[in-house]
């Protein structure tokens, strides 16, 4: 039956509604549960939880078991899981603005640092889930010596850190609540008669209370700081004017005018020319308190802290500090404060003050040589007298330094092959920096200076032959200290230099028919130990050994052949460095082989057809060094040569 066009259109209608309808329909029981039972964090992290319990401050979300508002519950970041990495995950609940962070000033642990330096994450047994209650998160920093005097502030004591500090961000310097006079005025009554009495009088109220007193803690009465003014002891009026006066906190004159009123000018200068700045423009105030400071002498700051408010970068930190600078007296170890007789407002000149505490130093100008610098009491020429990054406390790297008065020297040390110490700028390694009782400050004489570093070269010395400038320990005949251009540090190319001294050997290979090609390209240490050796002649190997270290081949020819008896001594046919005849031999062919053999002898003439010797050439046939054929013929042999008919080729003698 033919399916027409409306009958194919509800075929398709109908599978299309069996598909919805299996896919739409219900499951069974058994398949409408997920395949994982979801379970809370806890049923796993039991021990937290019952830790978490016991806290009397808990974080909202761990209260509500709402692990993920803060972990991720397969995790993004590493380790806790967390969402967000440091305080930005804090802050996603507790916007910035809502703790201070718009403010001015800001707790530096919250700049730097991390909310979990004062909050614990899940809860704690403090308010606000602080990881200890009052003043004690504070301590974890702040050191708690100086709330902990004699004399503690009632309300610190009390009310803790937080009474007079915001914790997280103030508008007011170290994180006040108030501006300071407004703050302590919220307790002390200035209206009081105590209050006013105690203050001479004066309308202290919202004033500068911490000119006087120490806000935490003192040793003294009153709170009050350790060095105060002793003009305070006679009345505020000694500097400002009275009381009841129209403006009472004017001064009776300005600037320095008023200190000298009781400090004579003459016993602060003492007549020495070099006055410091701050007491010649009469600015005593730069580094003096006029009220009170916890600092000796009412110093604005205590040790190398109050200099460097002017002295930037003497403070920087340095891999080696000048010991005074961390002692009690810091700067004043080397500097007047007021006036000196030196420049520097030193108390003396550079080189006595140095060995005052250097006194074995000092002890090194009464040798021979003494450095420039050193002798004239420039110490400062090489050292930095505050602190630097260099061993010895020298101003720069030692190379560098040297080369600012041995300009020349850094040109000339820039060769091809340059000494260690000299490449790592360590000048000291050979010479000393201050005297020595050898030319060019050398810490030792010639090659025990060497020896320090090449002691294993030096066994050498005990070889059976020792080269004449080795053992003179005259290194510096063959080599530069600081650098060369030829390899091995030598002063010249190795055949230059060699020749040098060995001058009979380099005249005789004017003539010369054939060089050794070691010796044609200057490299003497092919066969010559320039130090020492066991052997005569400073020889690297004995016999056939050195000449086979070069010749490879001829040594493999030779050990699966019959080798000719002179063959083991090179020598016996060969010169090592040139010869007048070809393939450096000693005398022409015949002359050495007549050495041996006699050719006179009636049996060496029927061996070779009564040819005279005086027309034949040895090696011709022979192989000088070795052969498989029992008379060292060479390997191939023209047939007619091999069953010996001459005249095959040769006419006989006369020429019939």
């Amino acid at each position: 039956m033919a399916v027409t066009r409306t009958t194919r259109l509800w075929r398709i209608l109908a599978l299309a509604a069996f598909t919805a309808g299996v896919l739409l329909a219900p499951a069974d029981g058994g398949a409408a549960e997920r395949k994982f039972k979801r379970k809370e964090c806890l049923d796993c992290h039991t021990e937290e939880a019952k830790k978490f319990s016991a806290f009397r401050y808990s974080h909202e979300a761990v209260k509500k078991g709402e692990c993920e508002a803060c972990h991720q519950r397969h995790g993004i970041v590493p380790k806790l899981l967390l969402k967000e990495s440091g305080n930005r995950l804090c802050y996603s609940c507790h916007k910035p603005a809502s703790i201070g962070m718009d403010q001015p000033n800001v707790h530096a642990v919250l700049k730097t640092g991390s909310c979990t330096q004062c909050h614990a994450v899940h809860g704690s047994n403090a308010p606000h889930m602080l990881k200890a209650e009052g003043s004690a998160v504070c301590w974890e920093c702040h050191d708690r010596k100086a709330f902990e005097r004699k004399n503690v502030h009632p309300v610190l004591a009390k009310e803790g850190c937080g009474a007079c500090h915001a914790t997280h961000a103030s508008a007011q310097k170290a994180l006040l609540k108030a501006e300071e006079g407004q703050l302590c005025v919220k307790c002390h009554a200035p209206t009081s008669g105590g209050f006013a009495k105690a203050h001479g009088g004066y309308p202290v109220a919202g004033k500068r209370c911490s000119a006087c007193h120490e806000p935490h803690s003192s040793d003294q009465p009153k709170l009050m700081k350790a060095s105060v003014h002793s003009a305070l002891s006679g009345g505020c009026d000694q500097c400002h004017a009275a009381p009841s006066s129209p403006k009472p906190f004017a001064v009776q004159a300005a600037g320095g005018k008023l200190c000298a009123n009781c400090h004579d000018a003459k016993d602060v200068t003492k007549g020495q020319k070099v006055v410091h700045a701050p007491v010649r423009k009469e600015e005593c105030g730069a580094c003096h308190d006029p009220h009170a400071s916890n600092s000796p002498a009412m110093t604005r700051a205590a040790g190398a802290a109050l200099c460097t408010g002017c002295h930037a970068g003497k403070d920087a930190k340095k891999l080696v500090a000048h010991k005074p600078m961390s002692g009690p007296k810091a700067c004043l170890g080397c500097h007047q404060p007021h006036s000196a007789p030196v420049k520097g407002l030193l108390a003396t000149e550079v080189s006595k003050g140095c060995a005052t505490c250097h006194p074995k130093v000092a002890e090194e100008g009464k040798r021979k040589v003494v450095h420039v610098p050193f002798k004239d009491g420039d110490c400062a020429t090489c050292h930095d007298p505050h602190g630097s990054d260099f061993p010895g406390m020298m101003a720069s790297r030692q190379d560098k330094l040297c080369f600012g008065c041995h300009a020349d020297a850094e040109t000339r040390f820039v060769k091809a092959h340059t000494h260690k110490p000299v490449l790592e700028g360590k000048c000291s390694a050979c010479h000393a920096g201050h005297s020595t009782d050898r030319p060019k400050l050398l810490k030792t004489d010639g090659a025990k200076l060497c020896q320090g570093c090449h002691g294993e070269l030096m066994k050498l010395a005990s070889a059976g032959v020792v080269h004449k400038p080795f053992a003179e320990g005259a290194c510096l005949t063959c080599h530069d200290p600081h650098g060369a251009n030829a390899g091995g540090m030598i002063v010249k190319d190795q055949k230059a230099l060699c020749l040098s001294c060995h001058a009979k050997v380099a005249a005789s290979s004017d003539s010369a028919k054939s060089v050794h090609a070691a010796f044609a390209s200057g490299e003497c240490t092919k066969c010559h130990n320039p130090h020492g050796a066991k052997l005569k002649g400073l020889l690297n190997a004995s016999g056939p050994d050195l000449c086979f270290s070069c010749h490879t081949k001829q040594k493999e020819k030779m050990a699966g052949e019959t080798r000719h008896a002179p063959a083991d001594d090179c020598l016996s046919c060969h010169s090592p460095h040139q010869s007048a005849q070809p393939k450096l031999t000693s005398e022409p062919v015949l002359a050495l082989c007549e050495q041996c053999h006699d050719v006179k002898a009636p049996q060496f003439s029927t061996r070779h057809a009564g040819i005279d010797a005086k027309v034949m050439h040895c090696v011709a046939c022979h192989d000088p060094h070795s052969s498989k054929d029992p008379k060292f013929l060479k390997t191939a042999v023209h047939p007619p040569f091999a069953a010996r008919q001459c005249d095959s080729c040769h006419l006989p003698v006369g020429g019939k």
